[in-house]
Parts: C-alpha cells; structure tokens; sequence
C-alpha cells in the first residue's frame, strides 16, 4: 500500500488495518514507538519507516487469529504504555496494564454461546472459607454456582474462580451451553487465588489439594445438589489456565477418584528444577499408575507455553491418557481461553 492509501484506511477503519493475509500496524509521527504484542512474545519491537511520519510494520496472520498489544517508548519497561491513537480496543491485561487488542475476521470468540432473555439461569452464591493454618491471608472467597436444574449435578472446581467468572463469562456460558443441550448440567465452585502466593498454591501443591479436600469440597455440598461420588467416582473435574492449568491437571492426576475430568487452559507445564530434570508433572504422568482421566488441554500458537503443552501432551499420550487437544492461534489471555471454552466443555461434559 502507498502512503496515502495507508492513511485513508487509518481514517476510515482504525487500527491496525486488517487484510486477508494479516493486520498492519500504522504510526503517525516523526518518531515511532516501540510495538509488543503476543506476536512477538512481548519484546519491543522497532516499525519500520513507510515514508515521512509515517512508520508500518505487517503482520502475517490466519483468518481466526485474536491479538494483544502495546506501544512503549522504554523497552525495559512494558508498563510505560503509549495509547494507540486509532484503536480505542483495550482490555485489561490481569497485570495493571490496559491492552489494545483486534481480532481476525474468523476469530471464534464472536461466536461464544450466550443466555438470552429466556434461558434459565443458574444461581450464583459468594462465600468465604477459613483457616489460619493452610490458606495465605486465613481466608478465601469461593463463587458457587448452581445450573438451573433439579437433579443432582457434577462439580467443577476452577482456579482462579473471580477471573474464570468476570473475565471468561464461564457461568453464562454455561447457561446457554446447558440450556441449548450442548452439554450436561454442572455446578462450579470458583476458588479465589492467594495473590502473591499464587504461584506456591498452584505448583503441584497438595497444600491446596487438601483446601479443597476440607473446605471446599464440604462448603459445595452443602450449598449444591451434586451428584454421589460414592456412587459415580471421578464425577468431579477441575478447571484452570496457565498456573491454574498446571493445578487442574495436577488435581486430577493425584485425585483422579474425585476429579475426573480435567480442562487445562495454556497449563504452565515447564517450572523444573533444572534443565536437566524433566518438570515434575511430566514425571508423575510417566511414573504414577495411569487413571481414568478426560482431559482437555488447549494452548495458543502465539505463547511461550506452546513447547511445553506440546510436549506434555505428548507424555499423556504416550501414557494412553483419554486427552483432547486443541491448538488456537492467539497468545495467553483470557479472551482466548473464554474463545475456546465452549469446545472444552463439549468435549468433556458434551451430551
């Protein structure tokens, strides 16, 4: 595109400026800012100059890609943002950051299932549970949510509840998901993280195995109608992204008689002691005696946790686990994990 065509489009569509093959990004002035994205890992990089003040850089992209972005002028620095002048699309990244986002026309998160005015919706409780002894801070908040229906249900515990049910929209997906038969009636219980412990709790910790084992598990059946584990084991699942992934998979692996079912969002698969040593979920895939599990894992091809779900994947396989798989071309955020939700819960809770 010449210049004056560039500057044209910018006027009349915003930025960046989508073509069948990709997205081209566009700054007007003297100087140019530096560009990260989920395209590039997030290290800043340099447009390039197109003509005087004005600087482009073009993206390749498929059809159904979803993208995040910033400009910055201090590439040690990725909070000291700049806005983009022709793109007013910003979400909040999880971290204090506003990023400017644009989606590719066959993006699927258009097409996430929605209630309307006559679905039935499910009843959403918040809770606290307490101990001085195994939860950072004494105590959590705990989201339950019960489906719209009278027979006794499935649980499914998610990580990180407040941001699977503000930021991916999981129990009104559920609604219109239970309400189209798209997949059978479940509960949720959404257990608030630690903060700054986050990471501790979600390593492969048995420490919060055991919160939802006493408190969680307890508070659910109190306030839910969900089915008799006595009768179907392994009726429950867990639910997580990136840590929370790694927790998910983690839970079901050591409790496989409760938490059958497990959905991993961009699990963080690769914490090791060192490179020598094969991270440690990968040795309890490889030695512990492989449980009945259906699993889902999903990753993004634009995220440094692409290698290590892969190769994850691959251990469960060799190990004959019952995994669903499922790549997406977009980066680590909760707009693309809210994207793929649907496909996760047909393939495990699909009727």
């Amino acid at each position: 595109m010449d210049s004056k065509t560039i500057l044209q489009r910018l006027e009349h569509e915003g930025a960046p400026l989508i073509d069948e093959d990709g997205a081209t990004f566009v700054w007007v002035g003297q100087d140019a800012p530096l560009l990260c994205g989920d395209f590039n890992d997030w290290k800043p990089q340099r447009l390039k100059r197109a003509a005087s003040g004005l600087w482009t850089f073009h993206l390749p992209l498929p059809p159904d890609a979803y993208m995040e972005y910033i400009y910055t002028d201090d590439p040690d620095d990725s909070f000291q943002t700049l806005p983009d002048p022709y793109n007013s699309r910003t979400i909040d990244n999880g971290f204090g950051r506003q990023n400017h986002f644009f989606a590719m026309p066959e993006f699927i998160g258009a097409h996430v299932p929605q209630p309307d005015s006559s679905t039935p919706r499910g009843r959403i409780s918040q809770h606290t549970i307490s101990s001085a002894f195994t939860l950072a801070g004494g105590q959590r908040t705990v989201y339950l949510y019960q489906p719209a229906v009278a027979e006794p249900v499935p649980l499914l515990v998610v990580y990180d509840g407040s941001d699977y049910l503000y930021r991916a929209d999981l129990a009104r997906i559920l609604d219109a998901m239970i309400a189209q038969k798209q997949v059978r009636p479940l509960a949720l219980a959404l257990i608030e993280n630690g903060g700054p412990s986050r990471f501790i709790e979600y390593i492969n910790s048995d420490a919060t195995l055991y919160v939802v084992l006493r408190l969680l598990l307890p508070l659910a059946r109190r306030e839910l109608n969900l089915l008799d584990l006595e009768q179907q084991p392994g009726a429950y699942g867990a639910l997580g992204a990136s840590m929370g992934g790694l927790m998910a998979l983690y839970t079901g692996l050591r409790l496989p008689h409760i938490f059958g079912h497990v959905i991993s969002q961009s699990g963080a698969f690769d914490y090791r002691l060192d490179e020598r040593t094969a991270p440690m979920i990968e040795q309890i895939v490889q030695y512990m005696p492989r449980s009945h599990l259906k699993i889902w894992q999903d990753v993004g091809r634009y995220e440094w946790l692409l290698p290590a779900n892969r190769r994850m994947n691959g251990a469960l396989r060799r190990q004959d686990y019952h995994v669903f798989y499922h790549e997406c071309n977009s980066g680590h955020n909760y707009t693309s994990w809210r994207a793929t939700l649907p496909l996760a819960l047909k393939a495990i809770y699909g009727v």
